[in-house]
């Protein structure tokens, strides 16, 4: 929720800013793949000779058919028009057929009797968000690469010439309407160009131009709940001009591309537009995305200072006594590591236990006692121990004492 409020989106993208937008021409006129980002949609225009409405005898006819299968996402079902389905096919139908984008006039062979209809099937093949804008452009964008049959009337006889008798014909495309969505959010606060399918579920409503390069609105919707004021529709509005300027010079130049193509004899469709010999085809372009410093991040860093000055409160407790000059050592003796002195004082006495002088030891060695297998053993008599007439175990053992003889022996005389 953030990332819309902060100037980054998702993707990397600018508030204004159109996902990629790759045009595709099949090898049969009138089949186009526009690819939104992720958002793939296919039309397929075809053309059949029917009898005119009695209320326009010399207008041919223009039908629109969305489908949305499963395969887009899993929310759309298998024949059942769903309401996105409805909304789309409605917008398509008031964009290209109402706005007279098409010629229908030009579309009569006998008035009264028989005309063209031309059919645009719109097939959503994957669903990432703005499925209204993708559609538009792969529907105008067909119309305009199709062609109809010629054909000779012969009094109330009419005969199609096959492609390879007669040069097909092109549609009288007067104008190329395209839709342009734009989402709101905090009540119209903020405004997005061509959403996301994660941002249109977080979205509070959305509007949609259908506008073509001259500055002329052909339809416009307002759904969801919110209120919009004039000032923020005319700001839309040219913000479509220059969205729509752009992606109208980008379909007449893969038209041209295509027309080139098709008349130096190279290859074309589908086939040949996707397929390369690399092992990097479907490589993922890296896309640079340049990060603010947003909400979060301010409030990550307030509670880690927070967090740091508690700490510190902690650790540095200092209590003011009395104010003036003292000297150490006033209070009394210091009970300062008087626990640490006896320890040391301690181990200092076990080491003159374990580890003796060389000068002040004697050395005693026992002889062989017996045929024991006992092994013989040196003992080490320490002065201390024989000053306090602690037995030792030279005398256990049974051998002469001769430091206390010594001592007798200079007590007698």
């Amino acid at each position: 929720m953030d990332s819309r409020i902060t100037p980054v989106r998702l993707d990397g993208r600018q508030p204004y800013d159109y996902r990629k937008i790759r045009i595709q021409f099949g090898a049969d006129r009138g089949c186009c793949k526009v690819s939104l980002g992720q958002t793939l949609v296919l039309a397929q225009v075809s053309c059949e000779i029917i009898s005119p409405r009695a209320v326009r005898p010399s207008d041919g006819i223009l039908f629109i058919n969305v489908e949305l299968s499963p395969m887009a996402s899993p929310a759309f079902e298998v024949g059942r028009m769903s309401d996105l389905g409805v909304e789309i096919n409605r917008l398509l139908e008031r964009c290209l057929r109402e706005s007279r984008c098409l010629d229908t006039e030009s579309l009569c062979i006998i008035s009264g009797e028989k005309v063209w209809q031309i059919r645009v099937d719109v097939n959503v093949m994957n669903h990432d968000g703005n499925i209204i804008d993708c559609c538009s452009v792969a529907a105008i964008a067909a119309l305009a690469h199709f062609r109809r049959p010629d054909v000779t009337v012969d009094g109330s006889e009419v005969i199609v010439h096959p492609s390879d008798e007669k040069d097909p014909i092109p549609l009288s495309v007067h104008h190329m309407p395209i839709c342009v969505t734009f989402s709101f959010y905090e009540q119209g606060k903020y405004l997005l160009v061509d959403p996301t399918d994660k941002e249109e579920k977080v979205m509070d409503g959305k509007m949609i131009i259908g506008m073509n390069k001259h500055r002329e609105i052909c339809t416009l919707q307002v759904s969801g709940e919110m209120l919009l004021m004039k000032d923020q529709v005319l700001r839309c509005s040219n913000i479509a001009v220059v969205k729509v300027t752009e992606v109208t010079e980008l379909i007449q130049r893969a038209l041209e591309n295509d027309r080139q193509a098709r008349l130096s004899g190279q290859k074309f469709g589908f086939a040949e537009s996707e397929f390369t010999e690399s092992i990097l085809t479907n490589q993922l372009e890296p896309e640079e995305i340049q990060i603010t410093e947003s909400r979060m991040d301010e409030e990550s860093e307030e509670e880690e200072d927070m967090n740091g000055d508690l700490n510190m409160e902690k650790k540095s407790k200092v209590k003011i006594l009395d104010h003036g000059v003292g000297m150490i050592g006033e209070g009394g003796t210091s009970t300062w590591g008087l626990e640490d002195n006896e320890m040391t004082e301690e181990l200092q006495k076990e080491a003159k236990v374990t580890q003796p002088d060389q000068k002040d030891t004697a050395h005693a060695t026992d002889g062989n006692l017996g045929d024991d297998s006992e092994e013989e053993g040196t003992v080490m008599l320490n002065l201390d121990s024989v000053a306090d007439e602690k037995p030792v175990r030279g005398e256990k053992m049974g051998l002469p004492n001769s430091n206390s003889n010594r001592k007798k022996r200079k007590g007698k005389s």
